[in-house]
This record gives structure tokens, sequence and C-alpha cells, in this order.
């Protein structure tokens, strides 16, 4: 396992130079069993980070371009009607498919956005009175702006919260500008040909149930819930998380740990989990709604974290 996620990651930060944080987070979302909000200006490589990833798993993709007029039966599926049969037909939306990236997902409405949320929790849609499961491995991978407001719409918090973790991209320093330049210079990626396929899906299944049988000592559960305790009552902070964001701090935890090769969750992969779990569930007691870029705000809760991850003691 600890070899495949090795090649994984290396396939990931070749084709995207300069995202070695970006592609660890991914793989931690991938075999945490949750879902990733990939945020950034255009140009960095949000897009091609996730269809990378979904090149290197043998399973079934679909990618779907968030506009204005998207209708969730483009998300979902619809029925038809078959003058054959005489009945109706449910013809399945883009969400059937084990790895789905969502693309600029802040640039559709709130309800649209919220077609995916029983996709997201639940792993199945339920139209028309039937509720019909999705395949597993079921990821979802949004990417969204957090530069450029203009034509786009926030993401509701209940929405927010159904995303295991958040990735944040940055434009990649000069000497890897440098090395983005070359790769390109040189052909890379213009042969149409993608990485070679990593690992099968029914084996990401099996990865997923191995990180959740990795051990959590009582210590660091005790650890968990002070430090989500300290974000709750932190007059810095607005509003606080759920339980649904214990949980996840809990699981990413284990994928991070999974990835380091350790046999057990230590107070460090908590620690280190906590900015990409936590960020995006929060605003800053004095953010501005609809006023407020998201960057600064991002950056504001990230300091916020910071803080506590420096006074909540580790058990």
């Amino acid at each position: 396992m600890k070899e495949k996620l090795d090649r994984l990651r290396e396939a990931l930060t070749s084709t995207v130079i300069g995202s070695e944080d970006a592609a660890f987070h991914l793989l931690a979302a991938l075999i945490g069993g949750g879902h990733v909000l990939i945020q950034g200006a255009p140009g960095i490589g949000k897009t091609t980070l996730a269809k990378t990833l979904a090149r290197l798993i043998d399973g079934s993709f679909r990618r779907i371009q968030f506009t204005p007029d998207l209708l969730p039966s483009d998300i979902l599926g619809y029925s038809v009607f078959n003058q054959g049969s005489g009945g109706f037909e449910f013809v399945n939306g883009p969400v059937f498919s084990n790895l789905v990236l969502a693309d600029e997902i802040n640039r559709t409405s709130p309800r649209i956005q919220s077609a995916l949320l029983e996709c997201m929790n639940e792993g199945q849609v339920s139209i028309d009175g039937v509720t019909r499961p999705l395949a597993a491995p079921f990821l979802v991978i949004a990417t969204q702006n957090n530069r450029y407001a203009a034509g786009t719409f926030p993401l509701p918090e209940p929405q927010l919260d159904r995303f295991l973790l958040s990735i944040e991209m940055t434009l990649p320093d000069a000497a890897h500008q440098a090395d983005i330049l070359k790769w390109h210079a040189s052909g890379g990626g213009s042969n149409g040909s993608g990485p070679e396929r990593v690992v099968a899906a029914a084996e990401v299944c099996e990865w997923q149930r191995t990180v959740k049988r990795l051990p959590v000592s009582d210590p660091v559960c005790r650890y968990i819930v002070a430090l989500c305790e300290g974000v709750r009552t932190h007059p810095g902070l607005r509003n606080g998380v759920s339980a649904r964001a214990s949980i996840a701090l809990m699981r990413a935890a284990q994928a991070f740990a999974c990835l380091r090769g350790h046999e057990a969750v230590f107070p460090d992969d908590v620690k280190s989990a906590a900015a990409p779990v936590l960020a995006h569930r929060l605003t800053p007691a004095d953010d501005e709604p609809g006023l407020t870029p998201e960057l600064p705000r991002r950056g504001r809760v990230v300091a916020v974290l910071g803080e506590l991850l420096e006074e909540v003691a580790v058990p």
C-alpha cells in the first residue's frame, strides 16, 4: 500500500510541479474516504491535479463544469419515457462515477450546489422516490477560485461541511516556475499520453478500510475533542464546528498517519490535519459576509488555528 501511494504521489507532483503539499492532502482525502475542495487562483494546476489523480486510478471519471445555467438533473440524472417499453427509464448523471471533478463549483447557485449534499454525505441519490447507490469508492474533487469573486456564489456552510478537507494551492516559487516552463518547452503533456494507471478502484476501497482500522488512542481522541472545543469557544472565530468536523479531523489524521507509515495516529498527525480539515468550515469573528475575499479570510482562520495548536495541551 505504501509503495503504491508513493507512486501516486510521485506521479501527481511530476505532472503538477510544485504541488507536493497539495498532492499529499489529495491522497489523504482519497484514502480517508472523504471529499476535497481545492482552492486557489486561476491557472495554478487545480484542475490538472484532479484529472491526473483520475487517470492514475482504474475507475470511472466524470467532469462537471459548473456554470450559472446548470440544472440538478445535469449532475444527478433524470428519467425519460421509453415508448418501446411504455415506462420511464433513469439516465445516470455524472455523479455515478468513482471520481467526480466539480470544476469551479462556486460558479453555480447554492441551489444547484446542494444537489451534491446527499451524494457526498450518504453515497446515494434519491430521485422520483427511488434511492440509487453510487459507485465505491466515490470521491468528489471540487475546485474553487478564491481570488476573484465576479460571477461566483459562496458555498453554503452545509456544503462546506461535507468536504473532508480543503487544499490551498498557491503560485510556485521562481525555481518551480522555471521547471514548469522547461517541462512544457520539452513537450511535456502535449502528446496526449497521461501517466499509467497505478491502482484499481477496488484496491482503493481496501485502502479506505485499512485507514479506518488504524488505531486512535483515548488521549488522541481527547486531544481532537479539546481542539474542536477550543475552536467553538475562541473569540476570534464566529462559527464553531459540528460533530462531523470532529470525525473528519480524526479520519484525516488517520490518513495522514497512514501516508507517513505510522502504525497509529499521533498528536502530530492531528496537528498537521487541523488546518486542512477546519479552515474551510470557519470564518473570522470580524468577517463581513459577501465583502471579505476568501483568500485573506482563510489566512486569518489558519492563524487562529495555529494559536490554538500552541495553547491546547497534548494529553
